[in-house]
């Protein structure tokens, strides 16, 4: 089941838990979710690893190291060691300079003690600095033993190779690049970034796993839902025009979900994980202790070929 994270030697499960949502609304990103209790976020950690799951994606940005710090602590008290899990954050660049890479990551390392971290990103492509720079900053980390692996997150084809070559004249490969992509939003199947990553031996870690939710088809089926899904509910994919066009790809989500006696999202996940072979894998977040058994539950089977190529063919239409 494990899987190698890009040319690593970390193997880490298929699916992974993102933690944006343990960010206790520390800033206006961590405002994005509700503030979960300390208790049900440990919970949720404690599913996750009763469930296989070995490793978890946090970010700077997520609560200003508030998510950070949230899993570190329910990891401690779940009686976890340094070394026993594997642990992804991401620097964000925004507004800063790539030099500030070196001058944060002891923050970083101390909102994650006593835990290290195995995966440092770049959060997104828009700082001060150049993908260049901000490599060789990160090939730094790398000599110093600070962090063992670097990855990106949301940079195109260009971009992701333009990182993957500064990084090799260290001999250090770029293991990763984190974007969006689910069975309603596939444009790295045909911008280049899925086949650079393919080329290149970098795992792509699919972000927004579940399009928001919007692919089980639960606001499909009970629109009421959009009055308290803020302001998701103004996207055009949560519009009425957006809702008609993911209907017939979460209509065959729900049936092929009747068809395993699996659930919707872990029908999604499942199809994420497994479609283009151990290239992509996913970290679909979750805010209650059900999601995150649907979430290892999604690694537990696999779906036949053919219904795989019938999701394909029925969300052909999000490749663009």
């Amino acid at each position: 089941m494990l899987r190698k994270l890009g040319k690593s030697d970390v193997n880490i499960t298929p699916i992974g838990l993102g933690c944006w949502q343990f960010s206790k609304h520390g800033n206006f990103a961590g405002k994005f979710w509700p503030s979960l209790e300390d208790e049900m976020i440990r919970d949720i950690v404690r599913i996750s690893l009763e469930g296989g799951i070995n490793w978890f994606d946090t970010a700077e940005l997520y609560g200003k190291g508030a998510s950070e710090r949230m899993l570190s602590k329910s990891l401690t008290e779940l009686g976890k060691k340094p070394g026993e899990v594997i642990i992804a954050t991401k620097w964000w660049p925004m507004f800063r300079f790539a030099s500030n890479i070196l001058r944060t990551i002891d923050e970083r390392l101390a909102c994650l003690s006593p835990f290290p971290i195995d995966l440092y990103q770049v959060h997104q492509p828009y700082g001060f600095s150049s993908e260049v720079q901000e490599m060789k900053a990160m090939a730094k980390l790398v000599g110093a033993g600070k962090i063992k692996y670097v990855g990106v997150s949301n940079f195109s084809a260009k971009q992701m190779r333009s990182a993957w070559e500064t990084l090799q004249k260290s001999g250090i490969s770029l293991v990763s690049n984190q974007v969006q992509y689910n069975l309603l939003q596939r444009k790295i199947e045909s911008n280049g970034i899925l086949d650079t990553a393919k080329e290149l031996g970098i795992t792509i870690i699919a972000y927004s796993p579940l399009a928001q939710g919007l692919v089980t088809g639960k606001f499909h089926n009970n629109p009421e839902l959009l009055k308290n899904i803020g302001f998701r509910k103004y996207t055009p994919m949560f519009r009425p025009k957006g809702l008609e066009k993911s209907k017939p790809v979460t209509d065959l989500v729900t049936t092929l979900a009747i068809k395993y006696d699996k659930t919707p999202s872990q029908v999604a996940l499942n199809w994420l994980i497994n479609f283009s072979g151990e290239t992509v894998v996913a970290i679909p977040g979750a805010t209650k202790t059900k999601h995150a058994e649907e979430n290892t539950g999604a690694m537990k089977f696999c779906l036949s070929p053919d219904d795989m190529r019938l999701l394909d063919e029925a969300s052909a239409g999000f490749k663009k």
